[in-house]
């Protein structure tokens, strides 16, 4: 497994020319305002290269990202869930702010839809706003100048009447249906001994499914994120055509590794099944953590893992499979992002632009029993976050204080120098993060107006409401993960110590000045008293 040594060497590499250069070129630019590229990844853990997640982890192009900008090792997702996450960073609220916690449109909400979207604020100091592919969960097209193609998760399996598990998947795990119950290579088509051309591969979306032809690697349609690549690239292009001074703000959202985890057989291809190391996993891990306190056992992680362990001959089986698809998924969004920056690096714009790479959250593989998001434990919540920035960020660099996605929104408007007030009116609410450029100039700097900690919640269930003090929290430092679910019962980690946070040291009679610091921290980032 690489390390994070190996990492800081292979990142430094070039790190002098390409910052000089890009210092350089950005000080003659003829446009005065910066370009921002967000690229947004769903449910992508730290399973990408350099940042330690899994040894077999392939994604040079996320790599080639992070030689030119700074990446930073500990970024955390403020709620693990696509919607909340995504409503939150995309506004620059925290969840507990708008008391936007779940599922809710974020354009009904009272607070949000009276605040300036990061798309809106761009809008309003000159961009042409710009988007396409999955970043609201909630599209509204009114938020954009132009926008290409919704979400679309597939490719799907159809079996003639409804959307379907891939026949392959063993059950009872492919009992959980079409979207988190499915894997496999689109190369293995479904139903394509019987000759049915109803069945087989479809897109996403509502409505009559459309086809998705597959006749070999080199034969078939465009897979949702491929498509939404190119349109990033025909869309550049056109921009460079134009022959102005206008900034552009360019978002695309990418789905996979989203499930159903299908994508072309060469990324399988790069996991043999029989090579694939499984995660590290310490065996009955979950005996002294207290996420089953507090949600029964059909909850969608507890039951993911439950499910697909019983599909197979034994665990280490079971968590290859998924593992294999999982790695290739993200193999696969790869090579869309990689066309995402070809696309800026061979146009005029390639010194004038910001380009930021994230998630919404991450993804547990088995840690704890549990196979799903939305958890607070370090594979849920830790995202990747790399940031180029030319003539600031130090090329090649990791910055390792924590650091949040409710962030992004008050960088950018630090790095562009945007103006004006982002709520619209006195019923929205200011930007809740802080602008990490400090860390950006300064990698290893601790210093920042934001604070020494991220904050991260999970949603108790329909009976608390939209009660913040009734949710699950957790707070992470450089050194520590404090967990408080709302019955109580405390988990506290050791990062220094316990990387994988295998030994809860709640009970602890020693570490009682550090949980009630921790939970101050809490207090203090959303302004609960009592939890």
């Amino acid at each position: 497994m690489k390390t994070r040594r190996d990492f800081l060497k292979c990142m430094a590499t070039g790190t002098v020319g390409i910052a000089f250069g890009h210092s350089l070129s950005f000080a003659q630019t003829k446009n005065p305002k910066t370009n921002v590229v967000l690229i947004v990844c769903d449910d992508l853990n730290d399973y990408v290269t350099g940042f330690d997640g899994h040894p077999q982890a392939n994604t040079p192009n996320v790599a080639r990202l992070a030689k030119s900008g700074v990446a930073f090792k500990r970024a955390y997702s403020n709620n693990p869930v696509c919607a909340p996450s995504r409503s939150s960073f995309l506004t620059g609220i925290y969840p507990h702010t708008s008391k936007n916690l779940f599922w809710n449109k974020w354009f009904n909400n009272p607070v949000l839809k009276n605040s300036k979207t990061i798309m809106e604020h761009f809008r309003d100091n000159g961009y042409f706003v710009t988007g396409t592919g999955k970043l609201m969960h909630h599209h509204l097209a009114s938020v954009w100048s132009k926008f290409g193609h919704k979400a679309d998760y597939g490719p799907f399996v159809f079996d003639g009447n409804v959307k379907v598990a891939h026949p392959s998947v063993p059950k009872p795990f492919s009992d959980i249906g079409p979207v988190d119950g499915s894997f496999g290579s689109l190369a293995d088509v479904p139903f394509k001994s019987e000759n049915d051309k109803k069945k087989g591969w479809v897109y996403g979306g509502w409505g009559k499914p459309k086809k998705f032809k597959y006749n070999s690697e080199d034969d078939r349609s465009p897979t949702p994120d491929e498509r939404n690549a190119t349109w990033v690239q025909n869309q550049i292009d056109e921009l460079a055509k134009q022959k102005n001074d206008n900034p552009f703000f360019l978002g695309v959202g990418f789905i996979r590794p989203h499930t159903p985890l299908h994508v072309p057989k060469k990324f399988f291809d790069m996991f043999p099944l029989d090579k694939v190391k499984i995660p590290v996993i310490k065996k009955d891990d979950a005996k002294d953590c207290h996420y089953t306190d507090v949600y029964n056992a059909d909850q969608k992680g507890l039951k993911y893992f439950r499910l697909l362990k019983e599909s197979y001959p034994d665990l280490d089986s079971a968590l290859k499979a998924f593992t294999q698809a999982y790695l290739a998924s993200v193999a696969a969004v790869d090579e869309c992002i990689g066309k995402v920056i070809d696309a800026i690096d061979n146009s005029p714009f390639k010194d004038n632009t910001i380009i930021i790479l994230t998630s919404d959250h991450g993804w547990n593989m088995g840690e704890k029993d549990y196979l799903f998001k939305n958890s607070l434990w370090e594979e849920s919540t830790r995202v990747p976050l790399i940031v180029r920035a030319p003539g600031i960020a130090i090329a090649g660099q990791v910055a390792e204080h924590p650091v949040a996605l409710i962030d992004i929104y008050p960088t950018l408007v630090d790095l562009c120098n945007l103006k004006g007030d982002t709520k619209k009116n006195a019923k929205g609410a200011k930007l809740d993060g802080f602008s990490f450029k400090p860390f950006l100039t300064e990698p290893e700097s601790e210093k920042w107006d934001g604070p020494d900690s991220a904050l991260t919640m999970i949603y108790a269930g329909n009976e608390t409401g939209n009660d913040p003090s009734k949710q699950h929290w957790s707070v992470r430092t450089k050194k520590w993960r404090y967990i408080h679910y709302n019955n109580g019962n405390e988990e506290l980690y050791d990062h220094d110590s316990d990387p994988y946070e295998w030994d809860n040291l709640a009970d602890d009679d020693r570490y009682e000045k550090v949980k009630i610091e921790m939970k101050a921290r809490i207090n203090r980032l959303t302004g609960i008293k009592n939890l």
